[in-house]
């Protein structure tokens, strides 16, 4: 079948020296090359293993835990008691997003997430961009929640044995942590755990989503025993402004939704299976981040959550008089945290293939081994930048910069919804966003605004890392794609 989203052929003979500059930045990729290519690797293909309960787990898995575990402290002193308003304004916003995400998965289920969305309708430079900014995402938060997972180790072990990781080796760089030990330790083992295959990591992950969700259930109950009402009497201290500032930073917490997509190459049934679970998976988890920050709130006063790294511990501490409860709890998060660190390792991994499968980055990220049906260079190499990353870089504004990127992303799946409605508007969709164009036009209009409520200096970092994307892409995926390479010969 004719695509009649791609660019076409040019009747011209390329310029001396190769193609003219320019020429090839909007170069797009066929719908059907897409996912014809889907699972195919170098000297190996990804295995299809992955039913949809599997897929909602590994996108509940990359979302929940780092906005209560990690952010909560940073968020409710932005908002006041009015942080639950934030987080059910970022939870609207992606969730717009998600309903862009549930149809293109629908159509087009393949391992590059947003990225092979741009690519099939906005042209390859956008779809560098926006891979560019998937690595953003991914790598960095994978970075960040690892930092946090040091942190709830050190309440673990203070809870059970009396004894804590020096600062110096648990502790953020730069926050009095030389290298973060806690931080490398658990990206290896879900480096392990990614190694063996991405059922056998699944099913691990399933187990790991059941803990944290008892947990946050756990602490409901007994944080409602200290619910003060007077907590909510002054609701939005901060007023709009505040609102909206901490859902910017709060929308962190939600980036691992489209985690599910990035696993569209190895799901059994993917057009059916990943629309329902990116939905599924952003109501689980936006229900309990609201309940769970209402009860934080109504617990303990919105000024002491100021610096509080693992606040949902402390208010258990404080509201039973018990430090079982809160380091039950704090162990529950080492769970929690870690399946974050592995879902969203996961996704980078897959990102990365696809784009290194279209040549835009080396060819090493695309190989697969034939026995485990794994990219295990990819995932050894990514692994171990994170893990360094998290360990010895202070990550600072980066942190911040994650939001900033994923937002970036989000807004550009929506408008590969209209372009493809418009340019393939018979093409199967198992499922489709309603009310036509609104949901995707309110979609890229919400992440912009939250975009926009971001901090000058994380617009900065962001800068920095799309001039260094854009020196990659034309020093070398410009050249080496495959679409240039074919049009060359």
């Amino acid at each position: 079948m004719l695509d009649h989203g791609a660019a076409p052929p040019s009747t011209e003979p390329p310029a001396a020296g190769g193609p003219r500059p320019g020429s090839g930045l909007m170069r797009r990729k066929p719908v059907e090359t897409l996912v014809a290519e889907g699972g195919q690797g170098e000297g190996g293909s990804l295995k299809r293993s992955l039913g949809m309960w599997q897929l909602t787990m590994i996108s509940i898995g990359a979302t929940l835990g780092t906005g209560i575990f990690v952010v909560l402290g940073e968020a409710v002193p932005k908002a006041g008691p009015a942080v639950t308003l934030s987080f059910v304004l970022a939870g609207l916003t992606a969730l717009f997003s998600a309903l862009s995400y549930a149809e293109l998965a629908g159509s087009i289920p393949v391992a590059g997430s947003s990225y092979s969305y741009a690519y099939a309708t906005l042209g390859e430079l956008i779809a560098w961009i926006c891979g560019w900014c998937l690595i953003l995402e991914y790598g960095v938060s994978v970075a960040a929640v690892a930092v946090g997972w040091g942190q709830y180790l050190n309440e673990f072990l203070d809870g059970t044995i009396g004894v804590t990781i020096p600062d110096a080796l648990s502790a953020p760089p730069g926050d009095g942590g030389i290298f973060n030990l806690p931080a490398l330790i658990v990206v290896v083992l879900a480096m392990g755990l990614l190694l063996g295959g991405a059922r056998e990591s699944a099913r691990i992950n399933t187990i790991m989503v059941a803990v944290k969700i008892a947990a946050l259930v756990l602490f409901c109950v007994i944080g409602f025993m200290g619910f003060k009402s007077g907590n909510y009497s002054n609701f939005m201290p901060l007023g709009t402004a505040g609102v909206s500032g901490a859902a910017s930073t709060l929308f962190f917490s939600y980036i691992g939704f489209d985690a599910a997509s990035t696993a569209g190459e190895e799901a059994k049934n993917p057009k059916k299976d990943l629309p329902r679970a990116i939905m599924l998976s952003l109501i689980i988890v936006t229900a309990l981040y609201v309940l769970v920050a209402f009860v934080a709130v109504g617990a303990r006063p919105w000024k002491q959550f100021e610096g509080s790294e693992a606040a949902l511990a402390g208010i258990m501490k404080d509201v039973t008089g018990h430090s079982f409860w809160g380091t039950l709890l704090a162990a529950c998060a080492v769970i929690a945290i870690a399946s974050v660190v592995l879902t969203v390792l996961y996704g980078q991994t897959r990102i990365l293939f696809a784009m290194s499968r279209d040549g835009l980055v080396p060819k090493v990220f695309a190989k697969v081994s034939p026995r485990s049906g794994t990219p295990v260079a990819n995932t050894v190499a990514v692994s171990l930048f994170c893990g360094v990353l998290a360990a010895a870089v202070p990550l600072g504004n980066l942190a911040d910069a994650t939001s900033i990127g994923t937002l970036f992303a989000f807004a550009l799946v929506n408008v590969a919804v209209i372009i493809l409605r418009r340019t393939r508007p018979d093409m199967p969709r198992t499922f489709r966003v309603p009310f036509g164009w609104l949901v995707p036009i309110l979609g890229f209009l919400s992440c912009g605004y939250l975009m926009w409520n971001l901090s000058g200096v994380t617009w900065e970092y962001f800068g920095y890392w799309m001039a260094a994307g854009l020196v990659i892409y034309f020093g070398y995926g410009y050249r080496r794609s495959r679409l240039a390479t074919a049009s060359q010969k």
